[in-house]
């Protein structure tokens, strides 16, 4: 959940003096994104033992304060986790030493998922606010997958639902990932079927 410990992993035994300078602002610098009002931010536990230093955070479509805590996977429609791995020891592999790693997950209207281009649409989404914000990174990949799935017997939720889910890795070229943190929003306001900002949506 949002707020669970304080979202950064060290690897054992190393004391908080030993973390790196860089990997600190580039902690601070993911919460110093300005995102829409719609979009909740929050600190969520890191995964174990992929890099020695390690920071996620959580964000989520919906109504919320500052001050919410809203779980990592949640039922709600849209909701993202964008994980920062430090590892001066990578830094050929991954031509940089600040991989970014994301995912998405969101609910999608029938009409919209059975779009056969959706997965090429919403990669786009992504490539195009990362450039567009100037969040410069190198060696990005990643995959996008539209599912459906019908409900049979006494279970819960519509027959039919449909989702769409991206996975992506990417690494950031500097140490102030402000503007990737912003063109993962993006994306994920996109994906959940926000619309532009600055626009009034009247009925969903």
């Amino acid at each position: 959940m949002f707020g669970d410990g304080n979202g950064t992993q060290n690897t054992a035994g190393e004391s908080e003096k030993m973390t790196p300078p860089a990997f600190s602002q580039a902690v601070e610098s993911m919460h110093a994104a300005q995102l829409r009002p719609e979009i909740a931010l929050g600190t969520i536990r890191p995964p174990q033992k992929l890099a020695p230093f390690s920071h996620a955070v959580g964000l989520e479509v919906g109504n919320h304060s500052a001050d919410d805590i809203v779980p990592v996977d949640t039922d709600g429609d849209a909701f993202g986790r964008l994980i920062l791995l430090h590892d001066p020891g990578a830094e050929e592999a991954w031509e940089g030493a600040m991989r970014l790693v994301a995912y998405i997950q969101a609910d999608m209207d029938s009409d919209v998922a059975g779009d056969p281009m959706l997965p090429d649409v919403a990669w786009e989404w992504l490539t195009e606010s990362l450039d567009e914000l100037g969040a410069s990174h190198t060696n990005l990949g990643g995959t996008v997958t539209a599912t459906a799935s019908v409900r049979f017997g006494e279970i819960g939720g519509p027959p039919r639902a449909h989702q769409i889910e991206m996975r992506a890795s990417w690494t950031a070229s500097g140490i102030d990932l402000t503007k990737h943190v912003e063109a993962f929003s993006r994306v994920l306001a996109n994906v959940a079927g926000l619309p532009p900002e600055g626009i009034t949506e009247l009925s969903r």
